[in-house]
Order: structure tokens, then C-alpha cells, then sequence
């Protein structure tokens, strides 16, 4: 039997295998080969197994723990057999062999002497039951016997543990409260037990239960934390990698949460377990990423594995994605139907949230028979905690109303969930996550849109407009200096460096790297900001709308199932007409720009045609009769069509808006001041020399050019201002559109820079390239530079959506100050430009790709 060293020996490597694997592993490698008898022998190769173990060579570790069972038995110590017993049975289960795992663990809690290493072995036991098995009501009552049972004993370390177990299992089971105190208790014993590996687990839990509370922000902020504390243990969590994947998803960041599975499966070292966790999230990630032909394969696979190891809790939830990805590829047979019922029942009786999907999986694939399941889906999940869930639940509601007929209990259905939407929302400060929420209300957009297709034009406008531009809508959350202040900095320096490599063909990849680095620090901090506001959206004032039109016109575009319409405000009237196929606008939108694209390279343009072309595939038979002034409110996607060149559009002034709502907000806002800003960036081919003859008209104004022009600087002039112009080369960048920047003297003005304005500039003419290029996010939002300016109030934009002639520029900007000078609009100012540019090819391409964007 061991002595009192011994065992201090042992209690200490075992703790360390813990809290420094690493470091364990190779202390017990030096035990094993030093040691005499089997009781320190035992001990080494515990040690050796728990540290493979945490390192997630699981594999590797069931050979040395089965040595330590061998040797622990041989020496009749019970208290040793049962510890080490119940530590191969977890990683059994973790290996894929939950049958082995249990038995084992069965074992070990019989043959435990005592009531304190009985609590041990139970909380084993427990976790397997739960994280493993998805077994938690059973797991339940071992957590309770085995906290109650450390309690007991005075074990501070184990009581901790427990509480750690007990925190994942109430998130398991949608008790947060009982989630947090649990975490939180779990999280100081480890902190006053000098363990900060098993604190960082603690955190890992506190961030799940932000999550379940629907805290997304600090849900995204507790899991950077821990898992920077991870990385900086070397730890491998497997366990972290899919709770992140969960809150990325949620998030509408649907890529980055299928990489982050990816990239774990890649590294590989994964027990058939944990596979098959990270090929189920992966498999969700890439199916609300519309990837529905590696989504299937994913989910198959992940199905496959669950059911081989046991976990049929798991494997239900790989059928169901298996089953969506199917549908969403081929459509739906009887089969498949009646076994996405039995999915939805069997996830329903579980108290499962992803019964909602089920439910609505059902109504697609047997539309005739699923008002029963239908009415199920939306009992069951319009009281839920969280407002997603909800949203799904009103979803299920609406589609239950339709198939009685009951088109206004449709409508009912779709605001309720929209409101939801909403206040989802709400609780989110990044611009970003605002946009991509969205996302979310496909489903219920689209109920909406084809049912008040049925009813009047007017409804309909209201229902669009109901969907659009949302997130510019909602009350700006204003980043802190803390969370942005470095990183911004860190990335002018690094764009400093990029730019000086660049020119003299240096090697540029080790900065291309850091780059992304500080980008995506940055980005991570700013989805951290939480909300200003928790109300629903305003509601729609149509009536105010058609007022607002007067004499001129309003056309708001509207895709529904593919095809494309008009909806036209003009003489107190509101009347919808087909266009057609919404590919066919985007097509001849595109087509458009490139024609502009090569007018601005001075080759021969079909300018007339392009324009021709586009307005019938975008605004169809709506172009009939449009008196001006004419107002756009595109589809995100045609948002960036080169309005200009419409035959229609060409004599009237026109401006293009996200929504008919923020264009009616916009006339409403007057400038604080008159006060005129002008900056001019570097390596310009004309130097900005349309400042030159513009800005000594206005005495007072404020020049910023060559050293001069830097952000900071720039930021300053444009806080408040009447009106700025900004001379600066851009990069709209559609991998990340919030990055899209001007080049200033001392780095790139990004979109995160335009956000930190304290005071919206009134105005805001942008003369550079796709300075008005828009990315389309979510579902109807848009991110980029003028989105940005919008957002935080100014009425109007003026900015390119194509490629544009540096010469001819400075002319139409001429030109357009002209009309500004005398209180002219940026509409009107615009086609002024336009009018003058009329006779020179190069110069009317250059006018027509620059939109007025607001008023």
C-alpha cells in the first residue's frame, strides 16, 4: 500500500494532468521509468492516459490506462482500481465505445469504498451520460449524488468539477439561471484552488449560459476569452470549437462557424466521438450557408457515426440536417415526410429546440397534412425564452393560417415573428451582426411577401418595406476607444508598411498575414458591443410616403419566389407591375457596369443599349410612366445597378435609397452647419484637382491634402459638416465589405472609422472608384462605405458604383458643386452633371456610373 508521499505524489501529477498535460505527460513518463511497485507504476500510467486524454489523443491514451487498471488491481487497492476504472470508461466513451464506457463506469461506482471516491466516479459518469450519450435526466441524478457527495467530503477541487458538469448539463437541458450559478461557483473555487486551466472551462461554461440567455455579444466575448486562455494552456477543447460554431451560427456568420469546425477536423487526432460533433455542426453551418450538397454529405456522416457509437440523442439531430439538405437538393417523397413527423414528435417530447425545424420541415414536405404538426410546432415555440425560436414558432403559425386560407392570421403570424426578429436585433451593437440577423427571417419574409402579393399594392409596399434595410434603421451603438482604438491604429501602420512593400516589389505575404490578424481582432471586439434599444421597428407610414412623392415617383423593387416587381407611388396611387426574372436584372446590371468599365477605359461603349437593356429587365412595363423626380428603392442585389444609363432616368433627377422609410427620415434631417470639408488622398492622377477649383469658392471651407489628409484629420473636418468631399482612391472589399476603405495620407478611412463619428457630416460626395459599391447581406440589408454613412444619419451620398474616368471626374464633380452652390439637391446637382456631360462618351459613362444616394 502507498505511503503519505506516495499518494501526495499522486494527487499531485494527477491534478497536473489537468491543468498542464503537457508538462504531466512527461513527468509521468519519468515516474514509469524511476518507479518501483505497482501502486507508483499504476499512477504513472493514469497520469500518462489522463494527459493523452486532455490533449485529445484519446486513442493513445486507452493503452496506458488500461496498464494502470492492470497494475491498480494487482496491488488491492480498491480506491485505485475504482479511480482509474472510471477514468478509462470516460474515454471509452469519448473513443466511440459508450457500451465499454458505461460498463466500466457501472463498475467503478460499485466497487468505489468510499463515499467520496463514489462522488468522483459518479461525476464521471455523469458527464459521459450527458456531453457523450445525451442522456441528461439520467445524468442529472449522478451530478446531484456526486455534488452532494464531494460536498460531503470537503473536496474543494472535485466540488468544483462537478459544478462545471452541472453548469453544461442545465444549459443541455434550458435552465440558465441553474447554468449560471453553477459556472459561476465553479469558476471562483478554481480561482481560490490556484487552477486556471479548469477556471477557463468555468468561463467556457459562462459563456454558453450568455448564449442560452441570448446574449449573443457576450456569449462571442466569453468564448474569445476562453479560448484565448485555452490556446495560451495548449489545450485542445473540443467541447469550445462546437459551442463557438453554435453562437456563429446564430450570429449569421454561418461560413466562419462550418471553418471552425473544419479547421479542428483538419488538425485531426479526434476520437470517432468528437468527429462526429464537429461533422454535425459543420453540416448546420454549411446547410443555413445553402452548401446543401456537402451539408448532406457532412450530416450522413455524422448520422452514421452516432448511430455506430450509441448516441441516438445526437444521431436524431444529424437526421434532421440530413433530411433539410435532402429536400432543399430533391425535393421530398412520402418516406422522407413520415420520417421527419416521427423526428419532429420524438425532438418535441425531448423539449429539443430543434423541433421548430422539424415542424417546418414537415409543412414542406406533406403541405396537405401538417396542420396538425404545424399547430404543435407553434405551441410549442412562440413562448420560448429566446426570440429566434420564437420567430421560428409564429413561422410554423403562419404556415398553419395559410393552409386554412386564413390570410390575415398569415400576416399576423409573419409581424409577430418579425418582431421577434427584431428584438434579437436589438440586443446587438456591430452593424455587421445587425445586418446578418436578418438572415433569420428569410423564411418569414417570404410567407409575408406571397401572401400580400393576394391583397393591394399598398399592403404590399408596406410589407416590403417592413423587411428592408432594417439594421440601418436601428439606433446606432457608438464603439468604445478601448475596443477599437488599437486595432484600428495597428492596421493603418500594417496598411503604411503594405503600401511601401508594394512599392518596391518587397515581400508583402508576412504583412498580408498580420493584416488579417488585426482584422479580425477587430472584428471579433466590435461584435461584442451589445444594443442600445429593445423596441420593435417603427411602423410603416405609407400614406406618408405617397405624400412625400408629390409630383414625382417613387418604385420599390420587390423579389418574390424569383420574379421581380415594380411597385409604383406616383399621383396619390400605388400600382405593382410583373418585371420578371429577378437573374435577369442582375445580369443586365452587371452587364452595365462593365459596359461602364470599358467607357471609362476610353474604348467604344455601347452605352444606350446597355442602358436600354437594363431598364427593361429592371424596371420592366414600370417605366412606362415614371415623372420625375424619380426615387429607387432597389433589391440589395440591384442596388449597385448604374441608374444613370436608363433611357427613363436620363432626364430626370433621380436618387437611389435603401428603403422608401430612411429616404422619407432623410428629408426630414437639416444640417447643424454650413460648413464645407474637402480632402484630397494620396497617389490621385489628377491630385484631387477638382478641390482645387471648387473649394476656394467657399472661404471658410476646410482643405486636407497631401500630409495633411490623415483619418484622424479627416475625421475631425467631417464631424458635423454641411457638406464634405472626399478625393481619395477606394477598395470596396466583398470578402469583408466593413474593411472597405480610402486611402488616406497615413493608412486606409475604414467603415469602423466612419462609425466612431460623435455627429453624422450632412452631406458626403465620394469621387473614387466603386465608392458606392454596396455587399448584400442577411436578407434585404447592405454593408459598405455609404451604408456606414447612412447608418449614422447622413440625408445623402453621392459615390460610384463602377469603375470611373480619373480625368473626367474632376469634371462631373465640377459640375455637380455647381448645382449644390445654389441649393440644389444631390439628385438634381447629379443630372445637372449629367446633362453637361451629354456629348462626351467618356464623361457621360463617368456621370452615370455615380449615384445620388438619399437626398
Amino acid at each position: 500500500m502507498p505511503g503519505a508521499s506516495d499518494e501526495a505524489v499522486a494527487d499531485a501529477l494527477l491534478l497536473l494532468a489537468i491543468s498542464d498535460p503537457a508538462a504531466a505527460h512527461a513527468a509521468a513518463r519519468e515516474l514509469a521509468q524511476s518507479a518501483r511497485g505497482a501502486w507508483l507504476q499504476s499512477v504513472a500510467h493514469h497520469a500518462a492516459g489522463l494527459a493523452l486524454r486532455q490533449q485529445g489523443d484519446v486513442e493513445q491514451a486507452l493503452p496506458e490506462l488500461r496498464r494502470a487498471l492492470r497494475l491498480a488491481v494487482s496491488t488491492r487497492d480498491a480506491d485505485r482500481s475504482a479511480d482509474v476504472r472510471a477514468t478509462l470508461g470516460a474515454a471509452y466513451a469519448m473513443a466511440g465505445r459508450g457500451r465499454t464506457g458505461l460498463a466500466q463506469l457501472d463498475r467503478a461506482v460499485a466497487e468505489s469504498p468510499s463515499p467520496a471516491l463514489r462522488a468522483r466516479v459518479l461525476m464521471r459518469r455523469g458527464y459521459v451520460l450527458s456531453t457523450i450519450l445525451g442522456r441528461h435526466r439520467e445524468a442529472l441524478t449522478d451530478l446531484e449524488r456526486a455534488l452532494e457527495g464531494v460536498q460531503t467530503a470537503g473536496d474543494r477541487v472535485w466540488e468544483a468539477r462537478t459544478l462545471n458538469n452541472v453548469s453544461a448539463l442545465h444549459q443541455a437541458l434550458g435552465d440558465p439561471d441553474a447554468a449560471a450559478r453553477a459556472a459561476t461557483r465553479a469558476e471562483r473555487m478554481f480561482e481560490r484552488e490556484g487552477l486556471p486551466v479548469e477556471a477557463a472551462q468555468s468561463l467556457h461554461n459562462r459563456a454558453g449560459v450568455a448564449f442560452l440567455r441570448g446574449d449573443l455579444p457576450t456569449s462571442l466575448r466569453l468564448f474569445d476569452e476562453a479560448s484565448a486562455r485555452f490556446e495560451r494552456f495548449g489545450l485542445d477543447e473540443v467541447d469550445l470549437t462546437l459551442d463557438r460554431a453554435d453562437v456563429l451560427l446564430v450570429a449569421g456568420l454561418a461560413e466562419e462557424a462550418a471553418q471552425v469546425a473544419q479547421d479542428r477536423l483538419d488538425r485531426g487526432g479526434l476520437a470517432p466521438t468528437r468527429e462526429a460533433d464537429l461533422r454535425l455542426r459543420r453540416a448546420e453551418a454549411l446547410l443555413a450557408g445553402a452548401d446543401n450538397q456537402v451539408a448532406l454529405a457532412e450530416a450522413r456522416t455524422a448520422s452514421r457515426l452516432f448511430r455506430k457509437h450509441g448516441r441516438d440523442w445526437f444521431a436524431m439531430r444529424a437526421e434532421l440536417v440530413e433530411l433539410r439538405a435532402g429536400e432543399a437538393l430533391n425535393g421530398a417523397d412520402r418516406r422522407t415526410a413520415r420520417r421527419a413527423l416521427d423526428l419532429a414528435r420524438l425532438l418535441q417530447a425531448e423539449g429539443a429546440d430543434e423541433a421548430v425545424h422539424a415542424w417546418l420541415l414537415v409543412a414542406r414536405l406533406a403541405p396537405h397534412d401538417s396542420a396538425e404538426a404545424l399547430r404543435a410546432g407553434a405551441a410549442y415555440r412562440t413562448d420560448h425564452r429566446l426570440p429566434l425560436v420564437r420567430a421560428s414558432g409564429w413561422l410554423a403559425q403562419g404556415l398553419e393560417c395559410g393552409q386554412r386560407g386564413d390570410r390575415r392570421g398569415v400576416l399576423a403570424a409573419c409581424r409577430r415573428g418579425l418582431d421577434e426578429l427584431d428584438r434579437h436585433r436589438a440586443t446587438l451593437g456591430s452593424s455587421e451582426l445587425r445586418a446578418l440577423a436578418s438572415s433569420h427571417g428569410v423564411d418569414l419574409a417570404e410567407l409575408a411577401l406571397q401572401t400580400a402579393l393576394d391583397g393591394s399594392p399598398r399592403r404590399l409596399l408596406g410589407w416590403s418595406e417592413r423587411l428592408r434595410a432594417t439594421s440601418l434603421a436601428q439606433p446606432r451603438v457608438f464603439p468604445g476607444a478601448d475596443e477599437v482604438a488599437g486595432p484600428v491604429a495597428a492596421l493603418r501602420d500594417n496598411a503604411r508598411r503594405l503600401r511601401a512593400a508594394r512599392e518596391v516589389s518587397g515581400d508583402i505575404q508576412q504583412l498580408e498575414v498580420e493584416r488579417r490578424r488585426i482584422e479580425s481582432n477587430l472584428r471579433s471586439r466590435l461584435r461584442h458591443a451589445s444594443g442600445a434599444d429593445s423596441s420593435s421597428a417603427d411602423a410603416f407610414d405609407a400614406e406618408a410616403l405617397v405624400a412625400g412623392v408629390g409630383e414625382g415617383s417613387f418604385v420599390e423593387l420587390v423579389e418574390i419566389a424569383g420574379t421581380l416587381h415594380a411597385l409604383v407611388v406616383a399621383g396619390g396611387r400605388v400600382r405593382r407591375h410583373v418585371v420578371g426574372p429577378v437573374a435577369d436584372a442582375e445580369r443586365a446590371a452587371e452587364a452595365a457596369r462593365f459596359t461602364l468599365r470599358q467607357a471609362a477605359r476610353g474604348r467604344p461603349a455601347p452605352l444606350g443599349e446597355a442602358g436600354a437593356r437594363l431598364e427593361h429587365a429592371v424596371l420592366g412595363v414600370a417605366a412606362r410612366r415614371l415623372p420625375g423626380p424619380v426615387v429607387v428603392s432597389p433589391t440589395s442585389r440591384l442596388h449597385g445597378a448604374p441608374w444613370g444609363l436608363m433611357p427613363v432616368l436620363a432626364d430626370v433627377p433621380h436618387a437611389v435609397v435603401p428603403s422608401g422609410a430612411l429616404w422619407l427620415r432623410a428629408r426630414e434631417r437639416t444640417s447643424a452647419s454650413d460648413s464645407r470639408v474637402f480632402v484630397a488622398g494620396p497617389g490621385l492622377t489628377t491630385g484631387g484637382s477638382e478641390i482645387s477649383v471648387v473649394a476656394p469658392r467657399h472661404l471658410d471651407a476646410v482643405v486636407l491634402r497631401d500630409q495633411e489628409a490623415t483619418v484622424d484629420g479627416a475625421l475631425a473636418a467631417l464631424d458635423g459638416a454641411g457638406l464634405a468631399h472626399l478625393a481619395a482612391h477606394g477598395h470596396f472589399r466583398a470578402d469583408s465589405p466593413l474593411f472597405s476603405s480610402l486611402d488616406l495620407a497615413d493608412g486606409p478611412l475604414t467603415v469602423y472609422d466612419f462609425e466612431r463619428l460623435v455627429r453624422a457630416p450632412h452631406r458626403v460626395i465620394l469621387s473614387a472608384c466603386d465608392s458606392g459599391v454596396l455587399a448584400p447581406v442577411g436578407a434585404g440589408e447592405l454593408l459598405g462605405l455609404v451604408s456606414a454613412l447612412l447608418a449614422i444619419g447622413t440625408a445623402g451620398v453621392m459615390a460610384s458604383v463602377a469603375v470611373v474616368n480619373d480625368e473626367a471626374t474632376v469634371e462631373v464633380m465640377v459640375d455637380v458643386h455647381a448645382g449644390l452652390d445654389v441649393g440644389e439637391d444631390l439628385p438634381t446637382a447629379l443630372h445637372r452633371a449629367r446633362t453637361a456631360a451629354a456629348d462626351d462618351p467618356t464623361r457621360a459613362a463617368t456621370a452615370a456610373a455615380f449615384l445620388a444616394l438619399g437626398v
